[in-house]
């Protein structure tokens, strides 16, 4: 078949809003951007080795999917080199590449077969092999075998109801529920489209802290009608479910997992979701955590209210995604401790269409935590690793934090368990306990904004987790380049400015907010700015103060066997490493220990002077960074230029409040000078603790507003 006939909506994307903007560099077309390559000989090149696209799927049969895959391909090409090729579907040989997303791609003679295990294969090797073109990479004698090491990669959205986004940084939600089902926003193409560039398969468009209305009938065609969009590019939706649905919704007079109505109203609440939604993936539920109702309630365990659900779904092929996240005010012991203490009496009892989502640390998204204990401590029960794209707790949308590396830290971490080797990205991918439904996920940092997150360069973490999710072997550096060139072009002016910075911006935010181990020390509720002083909030582990514990003797949290051995949690030869002051590295030192301000460093300064050089070290990195921008004024355009030069000098007004207020607040027990290299605080204490948030020049001014 020669040039499969496209659906009028994909041949309308091709041509339209996504891929040829008028609005070309407002950050709309995130990593898709298809410019025509500056090298004539390069573009010469291209268009000799792509003269003809063939599309071998197992069928060889048109779809939406397959046509997406045509529309990509002609798109990119057409803007990219300036040729339009001979596009032609036909069945694949017996060659197939092994699983329903695995695809090859072969480059020879002017022809490249892109051969897949699936349609949605397909359209992810004509992804790949645009990529290769955006990064000007060799395509003569192409040989490339690939597949996902994960096999369900989502994003999680916590958007509300009213179109509110909890943790958003980047305007209001995508959904637009008032017009759903009949009005199909353009932008939900655009959206799963980007999803399907990076090889996402999922998405959650709700908030896991549920609105019991999801589950109605009007919003389930809603739901549907998204579902219907994102299909061709091969994205499941999934589900959040109040767990008290059954009482709100249905009339029963409890939600009691092993209560027969119970268990018919989900059943037959399945069936009514699969009549809508074929494909429907399954439910993300966070239960019996920050007030939300669960099994508990009914002196059940989660292993009986997460394998509720999973019989429901069993029959249609869903899952049930059953969050870790859990902390009762009731339990007095450590925080970072609950849920290892929960979950893992529960290993091996529950169903086999249930995984257990875990965050990368044992607290919540901080800007650095060490691996979460439940990862190698479950091994009868698959488990997910959950991060957060969106930037809570590293500067929302008005700062720079490229948190691949942070990801990576978790990923690479050997657990020990059952043996060295046992890495975290080993126990999620199922290599080692042999699991076969596998997920990872990310809280989205998606919202209405033209650029989608925020700011210009916050899109480069929705990128890192696509990638990661794909491939965590990847490494942050290979990402960061990769990102940086589709975004902002291949001059290696631009290139060697933005890859450094990108890679060195989470170590920096850091450095100016919580380091040394230093976690949880934020404002309440906004989480965007400092508040170590914070301690009258009802719940003692909501306040800062719990977690760094400053007095007169010295700071951090003693979790060694001395304190509240959470560490006991983890392989002995984790916990002894962490456990020994010897051993311990410099940024988990205030994690694991309560150390006096004057205790002596590796470095040969006392504990007090390096905490403090290290908030100094946050902001020269930042006015590094406006430095390194400044000179690529021309060689990228102007609207992304200056909107990145206004957030930088944002950061940088920013981080020095970060450090005046917490090294002014922690001096009042350290009782020590601050080191020469220090730069003296700009206002007294008293001053930040007043500040009102967003911390704008706006909010705050009588500070010295951010320069031009």
């Amino acid at each position: 078949m020669t040039s499969p006939r496209l659906p009028v909506w994909l041949g309308a994307l091709a041509l339209g809003l996504f891929s040829f903007n008028a609005r070309a560099d407002d950050g709309y077309r995130l990593w898709l951007r298809y410019d025509r390559i500056a090298d004539e000989k390069l573009r010469a090149a291209y268009s000799a080795a792509t003269a003809k696209l063939v599309l071998a799927t197992p069928t060889g049969v048109d779809s939406s999917t397959v046509a997406a895959a045509h529309d990509e391909l002609t798109a990119a090409l057409r803007g990219l080199i300036g040729s339009e090729p001979t596009i032609t579907l036909t069945k694949s040989a017996t060659d197939v590449p092994p699983g329903a997303e695995a695809f090859a791609i072969q480059g020879r003679n002017g022809t490249v077969t892109i051969t897949g295990g699936s349609d949605i294969a397909v359209l992810y090797g004509a992804f790949a092999l645009v990529r290769r073109l955006q990064l000007n990479q060799p395509i003569d004698d192409l040989v490339v075998h690939d597949a996902p090491k994960i096999s369900r990669r989502m994003l999680n959205h916590w958007d509300n109801l009213n179109g509110t986004i909890e943790r958003g940084y980047a305007g209001r939600s995508l959904w637009q529920w008032d017009d759903l089902p009949g009005k199909i926003d353009p932008r939900y193409r655009d959206y799963a489209r980007a999803l399907a560039s990076l090889g996402l398969n999922g998405t959650v468009p709700i908030n896991v802290n549920s609105n019991i209305q999801f589950l109605t009938p009007g919003y389930l065609k809603k739901i549907a009608a998204l579902a219907d969009v994102f299909r061709p590019y091969g994205v499941r939706v999934f589900l959040t479910a109040r767990y008290s649905s059954p009482v709100e919704l249905g009339k029963l007079p409890n939600a009691d997992p092993l209560d027969p109505a119970v268990i018919k109203w989900w059943h037959d609440k399945a069936e009514e979701i699969y009549a809508l939604i074929p494909d429907f993936g399954g439910f993300l539920i966070k239960a019996n955590s920050e007030g939300q109702p669960g099994p508990q309630t009914y002196h059940r365990t989660h292993a009986d209210g997460a394998n509720l659900l999973a019989d429901a779904v069993a029959p249609h092929g869903g899952i049930v995604i059953w969050r870790a996240f859990v902390y009762d005010a009731d339990v007095k012991d450590d925080r970072a401790k609950q849920a290892y203490t929960e979950f893992t009496p529960l290993d091996g009892k529950f169903r086999d269409n249930v995984v257990v989502q875990v965050k990368n640390g044992p607290i919540d998204f901080m800007p650095r935590e060490p691996f979460h204990p439940l990862f190698g401590a479950m091994p009868k029960t698959p488990l997910a690793l959950e991060v957060q794209i969106t930037q809570e707790y590293n500067g929302g949308s008005s700062e720079l934090c490229f948190l691949a590396p942070m990801w990576k830290e978790v990923l690479d971490a050997d657990t020990f368990r059952p043996q060295p080797g046992s890495t975290v990205a080993r126990v999620i991918d199922g290599g080692i306990d042999h699991h076969t439904l596998t997920v990872i996920a990310g809280v989205a940092n998606t919202g209405t904004d033209r650029n989608w997150c925020g700011n210009q360069l916050a899109p480069a973490n929705w990128y890192a987790l696509g990638r990661l999710a794909w491939n965590p072997a990847l490494t942050s550096a290979q990402i960061a380049e990769e990102w940086t060139r589709q975004t902002f072009g291949n001059d290696s002016r631009v290139v060697q400015t933005i890859v450094p910075m990108l890679l060195a911006s989470r170590e920096a935010v850091l450095n100016y907010s919580m380091p040394l181990g230093l976690h949880h020390i934020m404002a309440t509720n906004h989480h965007q700015g400092p508040g170590p002083w914070v301690d009258s909030l009802s719940r003692a582990d909501w306040n800062p103060t719990y977690y760094h514990r400053a007095d007169a003797q010295g700071v951090g949290f003693d979790r060694t066997a001395t304190g509240s051995n959470a560490l006991g949690q983890y392989a002995p030869e984790v916990a002894s490493r962490w456990a020994d002051l010897a051993t311990c590295p410099d940024e988990f030192l205030l994690w694991f220990h309560h150390l006096p301000w004057d205790y002596k460093m590796r470095s040969g300064k006392t504990l007090w002077a390096e905490i403090a050089l290290h908030y100094q070290a946050g902001i020269d990195s930042v006015r590094g960074w406006e430095k390194s921008w400044s000179t690529l004024r021309g060689a990228i355009d102007d609207e992304r230029f200056i909107a990145t030069q206004k957030l930088l000098s944002r950061q940088e007004h920013e981080a020095r409040i970060w450090r005046d207020a917490c090294t002014q607040y922690f001096a009042t027990f350290a009782k020590l000078p601050l080191p020469s290299e220090y730069e003296k605080p700009e206002h007294p204490l008293d001053f930040y603790r007043k500040l009102r948030a967003p911390f704008t020049a706006a909010n705050t001014p009588s500070v010295s507003a951010p320069k031009p």
